[in-house]
């Protein structure tokens, strides 16, 4: 296909129990409409029969999250007494520390309930493509200018459930975060965090506003046309995908719920 990219990329999943009616849907959807060379697909996960039964049937690799980050997610106090955020907080800091699983030098990160519905590449003529959208939460930026001491670019907002890393331009930001507090980079997140804000920090905001800040003539940003759906993938008619794919590029299914604190 003339629109292929050569570029061989890996691709990454952080997924938990919540997510098992989206990752077979996740996984199909990466293989059928991202226009790349694919090496391996990882999915980052707890210690879960029922995800390493989807990896085995669809030909994934399971990687515990244990082995990503030196890091577990009930080290993260990340809520209040409305809100519970420390897994969300915790999957944005296995995305960004997957690059030590991965194989290829480029690898895609997508959320597991995120599933493509038209073709996607993330090179094209010596520029990386990003998927974007016009809204972002202010504080992702104010916690970004904590990291790095530079204000965001900000052209648009990077946040919209996948994007590809380049491991190499990753390695860099790490390299100036660690440099700049003088900690680990996963550390000097959480130590940015304000964590009266529930949305604190985007790992996607920060490397896709890093990555422009340096080189913003090889960045080309695209609309990423992502519809968010409340119902479950297996609910929709193959009629009823292709219609939606005349307008969008991918769906996401989310279960907002899963942010609020129960009560006890």
């Amino acid at each position: 296909m003339a629109s292929n990219s050569d570029i061989k990329i890996d691709v990454v999943i952080p997924a938990i129990d919540k997510d098992l009616d989206t990752l077979p849907y996740v996984i199909d959807g990466v293989r059928k409409y991202v226009r790349h060379p694919i090496g391996r697909i990882f999915v980052v996960a707890p210690n879960s029969p029922k995800i390493k039964a989807i990896c085995h049937l669809k030909g994934c690799a399971f990687i515990h999250e244990s082995t990503v980050l030196p890091l577990q997610k009930k080290q993260i106090a990340y809520r209040s007494k409305r809100w519970e955020r420390s897994g969300w907080l915790y999957q944005q800091l296995l995305k960004l520390g997957s690059s030590s699983v991965v194989r290829q030098r480029h690898f895609l990160v997508i959320d597991a309930d995120t599933v493509l519905i038209r073709p996607h590449r993330f090179y094209a003529d010596g520029k990386q493509l990003f998927y974007c959208r016009n809204w972002s939460q202010p504080e992702y930026f104010v916690t970004y200018r904590k990291l790095l001491g530079t204000k965001a670019p900000r052209p648009r907002s990077y946040v919209t459930h996948y994007m590809l890393f380049d491991k190499t331009k990753l390695r860099s930001l790490k390299n100036k975060i660690e440099a700049r507090h003088g900690t680990k980079w996963f550390k000097a997140i959480l130590n940015s965090v304000n964590r009266k804000k529930q949305f604190g920090f985007s790992e996607f905001e920060t490397y896709g506003n890093y990555v422009y800040s340096v080189h913003p003539e090889k960045v080309r940003l695209k609309s990423a046309l992502n519809k968010s759906l409340s119902t479950s993938p297996s609910a929709l008619s193959g009629s009823a995908v292709d219609k939606l794919a005349q307008r969008y590029r991918s769906l996401s299914f989310h279960k907002r719920k899963s942010y609020t604190r129960s009560a006890k």
